[in-house]
């Protein structure tokens, strides 16, 4: 995709993690990146994408890119690292270092299964050590990697949720979010769709929790259930500094075009699902309660394009999203899309502030 010129000069956007350090959310460093960057834009009302969500800018630096031979899309997850870099999980089992300042990838790491196969990579942590936690959505697993992509152990999973005939998950329809709670000491998986005997839209949210310090091992914890609205599925979880949860929602119609949503979800009041067979909206099971906080079909275009029917241009096949740090009032907030490695899809990241009432 070729964006009109530039017309302001990118603003540099600095902000501190909790966990992580500080992440530096730059335009791309070289003028022929600029050239396809769209212009800083602030959080003015005539940004806003609803009440609580503002569209600071957007960028197609890395749409349709290389780096050491390795094609820079396919981007399923984003975190931040613990030097303030980004990590960016493709789903063709390949993660990239991105310069805090610039954006541009500094390296890329292949990841593989204990065979060596391929992984249809989807979620992403950096752990407090600085290990990787990935999930593969075709058994599904959770993976923890080293820096240099060395499978360094392997998480439990319920049989219920593993893909048919071993459960009752569908091949591509499973771990696609994963997240880090406050703390370090839960992780979250979402499944995208609903399995086998439970309602449709209704996905489970799988825990694993740490019963030790923060080098123990996660063990299986508790279930939760989340409806979707109607025929969209969970691409990303993100965990808020207050225990809550961002939820990227998502769907696609030919000819039409992308559905995006994004929820503020609070699972501290649901039931614990792991010991129900069925999830049918049968009452006693708490499902996990959703506030919408922007569509975002409604966020301003910005100058964007897109190379298919899209409902706003500026929409893509969101699929990551990570917290960056916090800003006066709310958080900064980035998504990324996945291009499929398709001509008529891009890779664009959109910077959001987001005020989680």
């Amino acid at each position: 995709m070729r964006l009109r010129p530039l017309r302001t000069l990118l603003t540099t956007v600095t902000a501190c993690l909790a966990a992580a350090g500080c992440l530096t959310a730059a335009g791309p460093a070289n003028a022929n990146s600029l050239a396809r960057d769209a212009g800083s834009v602030g959080a003015a009302a005539g940004n806003a994408c609803s009440p609580t969500v503002s569209l600071a800018r957007f960028s197609d630096a890395l749409d349709k890119t290389t780096y050491d031979g390795t094609f820079v899309g396919n981007l399923s997850a984003l975190a931040v690292d613990r030097d303030g870099d980004l990590a960016a999980l493709s789903d063709r089992s390949s993660l990239f270092t991105l310069d805090r300042r610039t954006l541009s990838p500094t390296s890329v790491v292949p990841l593989a299964d204990e065979t060596g196969a391929a992984l249809d990579s989807e979620g992403l942590v950096v752990d407090r050590d600085g290990t990787r936690l990935v999930t593969s959505e075709t058994e599904p697993s959770v993976r923890r990697y080293s820096r240099d992509g060395r499978i360094l152990d392997r998480l439990p999973v319920p049989d219920a949720l593993r893909v048919t005939p071993a459960g009752r998950a569908t091949a591509n329809q499973t771990f696609e979010g994963l997240t880090l709670l406050p703390g370090g000491r839960t992780l979250l998986a979402s499944m995208e769709y609903a399995i086998s005997g439970d309602s449709t839209g209704i996905v489970r949210w799988q825990t694993w929790e740490r019963k030790g310090g923060h080098s123990s091992p996660f063990v299986l914890g508790a279930q939760y259930a989340y409806r979707t609205d109607t025929d969209l599925g969970v691409p990303e979880v993100a965990a808020t500094p207050d225990g809550r949860l961002l939820v990227l929602e998502r769907g696609f119609t030919a000819g039409v075009g992308n559905t995006v949503r994004l929820y503020l979800a609070d699972p501290r009041r649901a039931t614990d699902t792991s010991g129900v067979e069925n999830l049918t909206g049968q009452g006693g099971v708490r499902l996990v309660r959703k506030t919408l906080l922007a569509d975002i079909v409604n966020c301003p275009s910005l100058g964007a394009t897109a190379k298919q029917p899209q409902p706003n241009p500026l929409l893509d096949n969101i699929e990551g999203m990570v917290v960056t740090g916090r800003t006066h009032g709310g958080l900064r907030v980035l998504l990324v899309s996945d291009d499929n490695q398709n001509a008529v899809q891009t890779t664009r990241l959109y910077f959001l502030r987001v005020r989680t009432p």
